[in-house]
């Protein structure tokens, strides 16, 4: 972590809105621009990396390159951004477009043909400048809500194109298509006691706080009375005046009696920074209750390389004889800020709430390696898997581990193992170790060796031996078996496993390999008809689906197409 004087912070945010050129790029789409996510928001294990750019709730509108270049990559996933277009632009940054529904002209023609050259749904391609060259203004693709896209939008990047740094759109002009007049709201005002003997507010544990609105227009807080080591955290979100909901906020800033303390700017990341997002948030909380409070400090470092921090990193020592004002400024990118004070006194106060924090005789040091070991399961964990120093739930009960639970992030992997003494040979290649929470198992990829099984994951929870044998499923809605479906333009079927899960699908067509398209959402796949891949008369379809554990499942019907004789 860099402990620049926070100065620095601030030019550097006034430089980072300056050096991007601000008339090169025009809008991907040509409906007036609404956001349903932008640049920073908090999102599960990362910050989000561009806008999601609604499309009326529709797909299929058209989507442009935003300036000349050439189609640098192109992504097919099942899952993340689905369907994504990438273009590199002789400025060096390179435009992303991701949920789209399919990809138009020349570009659609590439795509489909490495499709049937790699005979797969999910390809990657990276591409030479010669190859697929664009204009600003081209038509690329359309939008869709393909991947884990929620509803139909266009989820959109700037990139730098050496570093593969994600960049604020906001930087590149963008902010001429919005228009914002509105203060970011702060919805809740969070005071953390940080050690054992700290108490804030008659509290062991985080303390909501009122505020009140001041004839200035900020906002005043009750005060804080403590006898230690604190720090403040905040729930917050943005609106503009077109896009009707909330997104994530740009900048925070803290003070401790007019110093800055604690402060960053959603500007410009790396991917290499996306899970910080759990150090950043309270967690545990977030788990809990679905509320993400981002915490104004740093308990333990960590590298999240655009937070500015003093040499306390925002953490606050409440002493005797010395009052402190704490301020809070929550910014967008317009200008528009919200001021919270927070009035801190010393005192020691009586504990009425007590610490929710577990006990146990296991204890996780997280700059040290650990290793756990109860009856025939282990786990270990690498120095730096977790942010802080926590005390683990861990047991073995019934051929099930319970590794303390998911309140707790990882940032990296984690090993566990576990030996099979009970099954053979036979049985063991059908076995994995998957994660069970409820009713419902997540398939975790299984290395064994013997008798001994181990997998690498990173969120904690309950986890044991698993044996799955029992083969997919495939379902055709509308059976056509011995049909003429001359007017029908797909075929559509639905698959899906009980227990470890998908591993590969493959459609043929009289013995030829065709394209499936797969929709996780649904877990259906979806073949459109082509006459290339048809005769006259019957026609064989044939699908194969494997799941992760080998067992496979054939699907076979015979169909009619053309003139009936």
């Amino acid at each position: 972590m860099r402990f620049f004087a926070l100065f620095v912070f601030f030019c550097s945010s006034i430089q980072a809105q300056n050096e991007y050129p601000k008339d090169y790029f025009r809008s991907p789409l040509d409906i007036p621009m609404q956001l349903s996510g932008n640049f920073g928001e908090l999102r599960p294990n990362h910050f989000h990396a561009g806008f999601d750019l609604k499309t009326q709730q529709k797909e299929g509108l058209k989507v442009y390159a935003v300036a000349d270049g050439y189609v640098s990559r192109i992504k097919i996933s099942t899952f993340g951004n689905g369907k994504t277009i990438y273009i590199n632009h002789p400025n060096g940054y390179t435009s992303v477009y991701g949920h789209l529904s399919k990809a138009e002209g020349s570009i659609e023609s590439y795509v489909k043909n490495n499709h049937y050259k790699e005979q797969s749904f999910e390809i990657e391609m990276f591409l030479k400048p010669e190859e697929l060259p664009v204009k600003k203004g081209d038509v690329i693709a359309l939008s869709g809500n393909t991947g884990a896209s929620e509803g139909p939008h266009l989820h959109f990047e700037f990139r730098d194109t050496k570093t593969e740094f994600v960049i604020n759109p906001l930087l590149f002009g963008f902010d001429a298509f919005l228009k914002d007049t509105k203060k970011p709201v702060v919805t809740g005002v969070y005071v953390y006691p940080l050690d054992s003997k700290t108490t804030v507010n008659n509290a062991k544990r985080p303390v909501l706080l009122n505020v009140s609105l001041q004839k200035d227009g900020t906002y005043l807080s009750d005060k804080v009375v403590s006898n230690g080591v604190i720090g403040f955290g905040i729930t917050a979100h943005d609106i503009d005046d077109v896009s009707f909901n909330n997104n994530g906020v740009y900048k925070v800033q803290t003070f401790l009696n007019g110093k800055p303390n604690f402060g960053y700017a959603f500007n410009t990341y790396s991917f290499n920074d996306m899970r910080y997002i759990n150090a950043l948030i309270d967690y545990s909380r977030y788990k809990k209750m679905q509320q993400r409070v981002q915490k104004l400090f740093m308990k333990a470092p960590y590298d999240l390389r655009f937070i500015e921090v003093d040499e306390n990193k925002g953490v606050l020592q409440v002493s005797p004889n010395l009052a402190s004002l704490y301020r809070i400024e929550v910014s967008d990118y317009f200008g528009n800020k919200r001021t919270i004070s927070i009035p801190i006194h010393y005192d020691l106060l009586p504990t009425i709430i007590g610490t929710d924090q577990p006990q146990s005789k296991y204890f996780v040091k997280a700059l040290n390696d650990s290793n756990f070991e109860l009856g025939n399961m282990s786990v270990f964990f690498p120095a730096g898997t977790f942010y802080e120093d926590f005390n683990m739930n861990f047991n073995v009960v019934n051929d099930t581990l319970f590794l303390h639970d998911d309140t707790v992030p990882a940032h990296s992997n984690f090993t566990i193992t576990i030996k099979d003494a009970k099954s053979n040979e036979e049985q063991r290649q059908k076995m994995f170790i998957g994660k069970v929470q409820g009713g419902k198992v997540s398939y975790n990829s299984t290395y064994r060796k013997d008798s001994v099984f181990s997998t690498k994951v990173k969120v904690l929870g309950n986890y044991k031996l698993l044996s799955d044998t029992v083969a997919p499923t495939v379902t055709i809605a509308n059976p056509i078996e011995g049909k003429w479906i001359n007017e029908q333009k797909s075929l559509q079927l639905t698959i899906s496993d009980a227990l470890s899960g998908i591993k590969t699908y493959n459609g043929y067509l009289n013995g030829k390999w065709v394209l499936f398209e797969y929709d996780n959402k649904t877990r259906k796949i979806t073949h459109f008809l082509r006459d290339e891949y048809l005769q006259d008369g019957s026609n064989v379809l044939k699908v194969d689906v494997v799941d992760n554990m080998g067992n496979s499942t054939t699907f076979e019907t015979r169909f009619y197409r053309g003139e009936k004789k």
